[in-house]
């Protein structure tokens, strides 16, 4: 059977395939970043209120007005960054949709995308469906960044640059003067910043600064970000694009014909959470992510693996080279078969799986503390009790 070239070298997402992987053997899944705990309650019942208001039809193509201009206020509430709700706000299905339909519209067959890696799995993929080139530049743990050699990475083909921050998975939150540096490269090749702002309340180290409040980039940044992980309501797929009013234009006819638009009740839900959740949710969030990151942090270092705390998002890099010499796909699995923890392999993120064969992605633990569940109670022992590799699996094995 014939199918299109340009998927050829596309793989199943190893995340979702782990997360199978997990299911099947009862295993905890700290692989797939979704929050375990329960979305706000004003969120939850401003949906319920929507569809029993008969708010069941198609919104707007681009996105409810409420939400777009609920949005709007955010922006110049945290950034200080004015956002015309009419004419530079798209609401997509999820981030993931969204950065499909922003390169789909600015980026043509040729160009190049500068890309870090390691990287978030659909970044790619995405660029090679517009039949553009990945240009992959290493962003190492725990260093800053070499500007020198990213500035290398663009030419003349440049369209493009994604970045994300706060980052998955490296943890990395950019710094003021790195995207100062990002910025220039960027004005001096005519090229965009398509930036995936996710994470953006979920910082422990440095502040997180959004691309377009840099002087000369709110006319040449495409922010992405959404409501999946900020309230904890990765299902219900509400992405946002912020653009300027002429990429907008492009942006929400790629959006049109992929999706049509997002569930219309659940973003009169995500304006209520925009618009009546106080700044302290977002300070109180990220103070409970910070304890569940030094808690994984601290069981990963005494069960043997190294690591470098994340600055930002909730995932943890662990290099497992001291414990096992086996590939990381090899040991991922037989950490999910033997000892019960689900991981991701650093290797589904990067162009060149053999430079990262020793270490792994964890999900921070997300059920809030204190939770006296019997899962909780489990992974607890899991983490603190005794070494992450578990009861079934001794040190000794690996």
């Amino acid at each position: 059977m014939h199918t299109a070239q340009r998927t050829h070298g596309f793989t199943e997402s190893v995340i979702r395939g782990m997360t199978r992987l997990a299911n099947e053997h009862g295993a905890i899944n700290l692989a797939q970043g979704f929050p375990n705990f329960p979305a706000p309650g004003l969120i939850k019942q401003a949906a319920v209120a929507a569809i029993r208001a008969d708010v069941n039809q198609y919104a707007i193509t681009w996105g409810a007005k409420r939400l777009r201009e609920a949005l709007s206020r955010k922006m110049q509430s945290f950034y200080g960054l004015t956002v015309d709700p009419d004419t530079e706000i798209t609401v997509t299905c999820g981030a993931t949709e969204a950065m499909a339909s922003v390169l789909l519209a600015l980026v043509d067959p040729g160009d190049e995308v500068v890309v870090f890696e390691p990287w978030y799995e659909n970044y790619g993929p995405d660029a090679v469906l517009c039949g553009a080139k990945p240009v992959n530049v290493p962003l190492p743990v725990g260093q800053p960044l070499d500007l020198d050699r990213l500035a290398r990475a663009f030419g003349p083909k440049t369209r493009a640059i994604i970045l994300n921050t706060p980052n998955n998975p490296t943890g990395k939150v950019f710094t003021a003067e790195e995207l100062a540096g990002i910025a220039d490269l960027c004005q001096r090749h005519g090229a965009y910043a398509i930036t995936d702002e996710i994470y953006e309340h979920i910082v422990y180290e440095g502040k997180h600064i959004p691309m377009a409040t840099l002087p000369g980039m709110h006319e040449r940044t495409i922010t992405i970000s959404g409501a999946s992980k900020t309230y904890a309501i990765t299902g219900w797929r509400i992405g946002t694009i912020i653009a300027p009013a002429e990429l907008t234009a492009a942006i929400r006819k790629v959006h049109d014909f992929l999706t049509v638009g997002a569930p219309a009740p659940l973003q009169e839900a995500v304006a209520v959470a925009m618009d009546e959740l106080p700044r302290e949710y977002y300070a109180t969030m990220a103070q409970a992510y910070r304890q569940r990151r030094d808690l994984l942090c601290g069981a990963l270092s005494k069960a043997g693996f190294k690591l470098q705390p994340p600055q930002g998002a909730y995932y943890v890099l662990a290099d497992y080279s001291a414990l096992a010499s086996e590939d990381d796909v090899t040991f991922a699995t037989r950490l999910v078969k033997e000892a019960g923890v689900a991981t991701v392999p650093l290797s589904s993120f990067i162009s060149d799986p053999a430079s990262s064969r020793g270490a792994l992605r964890l999900l921070q633990d997300h059920r809030p503390p204190g939770s006296s569940s019997r899962e909780a109670a489990r992974l607890h022992r899991r983490k603190v009790g005794t070494p992450l590799i578990g009861s079934t699996m001794s040190s000794k094995k690996l």
